[in-house]
């Protein structure tokens, strides 16, 4: 039986892409889900400020088995527990919470809490996260996360968000990125399932050039 854990681990060798649909409404959950899926992306969220999120989570994961689908914005146990019922198995939240987390690791799903300082970091890590979103990417720089990296142990998983676009992710990726989350820059309310997959393959082509060169 494939876990959510396997699925994870599949991902971030293929396309460590998270694919953040805020905004996404149930009838484009599938088209959209389904255009990201056919170019190759397996991690999507949507965020629980979206407009009926879990029906998309639902639909979703019933029609999507080999992605992991999960949800973002989630800030209590009670989320955990709503997202996981709807079938989802990717818990993303925007902060630290130890009782989120915890409650994704009981039901065995991947957990990514919201991180900046190391001391957030260290704690998420304690508590059990399977890695870490640095949030919100725009109010660092990939020196901080290179400054992270040099203490935290080396497995651990670090996806910058916010504010990643295709010419940015190469100096973020040479400081040490395992991987990122991709909002606004991948889908906005009002796109087309086909715009999405257009700008899904820019940033994969962009992943796939590699991370920049350090002199």
């Amino acid at each position: 039986m494939t876990t959510p854990h396997d699925k994870f681990s599949a991902a971030l060798t293929s396309l460590p892409l998270v694919a953040i649909l805020r905004g996404l409404r149930p009838d484009e959950a599938l088209p959209v889900g389904q255009a990201l899926l056919a170019t190759g992306w397996r991690l999507i969220e949507v965020p629980l400020n979206s407009p009926q999120p879990l029906q998309s989570i639902e639909a979703m994961a019933a029609a999507l088995p080999t992605a992991l689908i999960g949800a973002g914005t989630v800030l209590s146990a009670a989320q955990v527990r709503d997202v996981h019922a709807a079938g989802g198995q990717l818990v993303v939240s925007p902060n630290f919470d130890p009782d989120v987390v915890r409650e994704a690791v009981r039901l065995g799903m991947v957990c990514l809490p919201g991180v900046m300082t190391a001391t957030e970091a260290f704690a998420a890590l304690q508590a059990g996260a399977t890695g870490l979103k640095l949030f919100p990417a725009e109010m660092m720089a990939p020196a901080a996360l290179k400054a992270l990296r040099a203490v935290l142990p080396g497995p651990t998983l670090l996806l910058p968000v916010g504010g990643i676009t295709p010419g940015n992710m190469a100096a973020w990726r040479a400081a040490g990125a395992s991987g990122f989350g991709i909002g606004s820059a991948l889908y906005a309310p009002g796109m087309t399932a086909a715009q999405v997959a257009e700008n899904a393959m820019e940033f994969m082509a962009a992943y796939a050039a590699g991370p920049a060169i350090r002199k």
